[in-house]
C-alpha cells in the first residue's frame, strides 16, 4: 500500500504549487477563481493519483510524470491569466524553481534517514515532510505573493524586467537537477551527502534571496516611476495655476480699464459717432481675456485636462469637456489624473495624426453614485488599430502600449472596468472607477 501511495503524496505538491503561482494573479483571471479552481483542483487530484499509479506500477522515477504535467500546466496558466505570456510563464517557472529546490533536499535527506531505500520515491515520512514543505512555504509567502508581487504585475513600466527574470530560476532548477545524487550507493560509497545537503540547502536559500532582491530593486524603480509621475501631474497643476493667476491679472486689469471705456464710449455716443463707437467696441471686445479656465471643482482634475485643454488649443484642436466633479473624489485623485493623461494623451497623439480638418476630442467625467465615477473620451484616428486579446499595440514602439494597460490595471483594481471601442475613424474609452 505504501508503494502506491508514496508517489500519489509526492506528485500532490503539484497542488500548493499551483495555488502559489495563482496567489500573485488573483485579480487578473480570465474566468472566476470559484469557476477555475473547481475545475483546476478536483482534476489535479485525479492527475497525480493516475500519474502515480502509472509510477508505481511501471517503477518510473516521478521526474518522467514531473515535466509535461508542469507544462501543460503553464500552458493553462497562461491561458487563464490575464496578464502577458512574459509574465505568467516567469511566474510559473519561478515557483517551479522553488518547489524542485525543496524536491531535492528532502531527496538528500531521503538519502541520509533511509539509505536502504533504492525505490525511486521517497519513503513514507519523507513523501509527508515534503508535502508539509510544501504547503508551509506557500503559508509563508502568501501574503507576500498576494500584495507584493501582485502589485509588482500592476505596474507595466518595469515590463523589461520580466523579459529576463525567467533566467533566474531556469538556472537554479537546472543547477538541482545536476547535483541530485540519482546513484544512491555512489553516495553514500564517496561519504558525500554531506556536501549534497549543505550545497541544496544553500541554492534554496540563495533562490530566495535573489527573488527578494528583485522584488526590492523592482519596487524601488515602481516607486521611482510613481514619483515622477506625481511630479508631472504637479507640474501639470503649477502649470494651470500660473494660467489662473495669469487670467486673474488680466481680469483684474480689464475691470480697471472699464471705467475708461465707458468714458469713451459715452464721448462717442455723444458725437453720435457711430462708426468709431462700432470699431471702438470691436477694439475692446477682443482685449477682454477668456477666461473659461475653471473646467472642474477638483483642483487634480481641473489641472491635468487644464493642461491638455492649452495643448490643443495650441495644435488647433477643439477639446470638448463636461467634467461634473466634486471637490472631494471617492477615488485616489493620483488614479483619475493616471487615468485622464493617459487617455488624453493617446487621443492627443491620434488627432494630431488625423487628416480631418477640425479635429476634437471629448471628454465626459461625472459622480454615477456615491463611490463611482463614468468617465468617457472619444477621438478621431487614421489607419489601423492593432488590438490583439484586448491589449493594444503601441503606435509609438514596438511592443504593448503601456497607456491603455495602466489604465485598465487601474480601473480592474477595485472593482471597475474599462471598455476601448473604435469604428469609422472614431475610438472611443469609457471607464468606470470605483472607490
Amino acid at each position: 500500500m505504501n508503494d502506491i501511495l508514496r508517489p500519489i503524496i509526492v506528485l500532490s505538491a503539484i497542488i500548493p504549487a499551483t495555488i502559489l503561482a495563482y496567489l500573485p494573479i488573483k485579480n487578473h483571471l480570465k474566468t472566476s477563481k470559484l469557476k477555475l479552481f473547481g475545475i483546476l483542483i478536483p482534476s489535479l487530484v485525479g492527475l497525480c493519483i493516475s500519474c502515480g499509479l502509472i509510477c508505481c506500477y511501471f517503477k518510473l522515477n516521478l521526474i518522467f510524470p514531473v515535466i509535461p504535467i508542469t507544462i501543460i500546466l503553464t500552458a493553462i496558466y497562461c491561458c487563464t491569466a490575464n496578464i502577458s505570456v512574459w509574465k505568467s510563464a516567469s511566474i510559473s517557472l519561478a515557483v517551479f524553481g522553488v518547489f524542485c529546490s525543496l524536491a531535492c533536499i528532502t531527496r538528500i535527506i531521503d538519502l541520509t534517514t533511509y539509505p536502504q531505500n533504492t525505490s525511486p520515491w521517497f519513503e513514507m515520512n519523507t513523501a509527508i515532510l515534503y508535502i508539509i514543505l510544501s504547503w508551509l512555504f506557500v503559508l509563508i509567502v502568501w501574503y507576500p505573493a498576494t500584495h507584493g508581487v501582485s502589485r509588482l504585475l500592476d505596474d507595466e513600466n518595469l515590463a523589461q524586467t520580466w523579459y529576463v527574470f525567467w533566467i533566474l530560476p531556469i538556472t537554479f532548477t537546472l543547477i538541482n537537477l545536476f547535483i541530485v545524487p540519482w546513484n544512491t550507493a555512489n553516495t553514500l560509497e564517496d561519504k558525500s551527502i554531506q556536501i549534497y545537503i549543505v550545497v541544496s540547502t544553500a541554492l534554496f536559500i540563495l533562490l530566495l534571496i535573489f527573488y527578494a532582491l528583485l522584488y526590492f530593486i523592482a519596487k524601488s524603480l515602481n516607486h521611482n516611476n510613481r514619483l515622477i509621475q506625481e511630479n508631472q501631474f504637479l507640474n501639470m497643476q503649477q502649470a494651470q495655476y500660473d494660467t489662473i493667476k495669469v487670467a486673474i491679472e488680466e481680469t483684474r486689469q480689464a475691470r480697471h480699464d472699464m471705467r475708461h471705456h465707458f468714458a469713451v464710449l459715452n464721448a462717442l455716443a455723444e458725437q453720435k459717432d457711430w462708426k468709431k463707437l462700432e470699431d471702438y467696441l470691436s477694439s475692446a471686445s477682443q482685449s477682454i481675456p477668456d477666461t473659461e479656465l475653471q473646467l472642474c471643482k477638483n483642483g487634480a482634475v481641473n489641472g491635468i485636462v487644464g493642461h491638455y485643454y492649452a495643448r490643443c488649443k495650441n495644435n488647433d484642436i477643439t477639446l470638448n469637456h463636461r467634467l461634473d466633479l466634486p471637490e472631494n473624489l471617492p477615488v485616489i485623485e493620483t488614479d483619475i489624473c493616471l487615468v485622464i493623461a493617459n487617455l488624453l494623451e493617446n487621443a492627443l497623439e491620434a488627432s494630431l495624426k488625423s487628416s480631418k480638418t477640425k479635429k476634437q476630442i471629448s471628454i465626459t467625467a461625472y459622480l454615477h453614485s456615491d463611490n463611482i465615477i463614468i468617465l468617457s473620451v472619444e477621438n478621431d484616428y487614421n489607419g489601423e488599430i492593432n488590438e490583439k486579446g484586448g491589449i493594444f499595440s503601441s503606435s509609438k514602439r514596438n511592443g504593448y502600449g503601456i497607456g491603455t494597460q495602466s489604465v485598465r490595471r487601474i480601473a480592474e483594481k477595485n472593482g471597475g472596468y474599462c471598455k476601448f471601442t473604435y469604428n469609422s475613424g472614431t475610438f472611443r474609452a469609457d471607464v468606470m472607477l470605483r472607490g
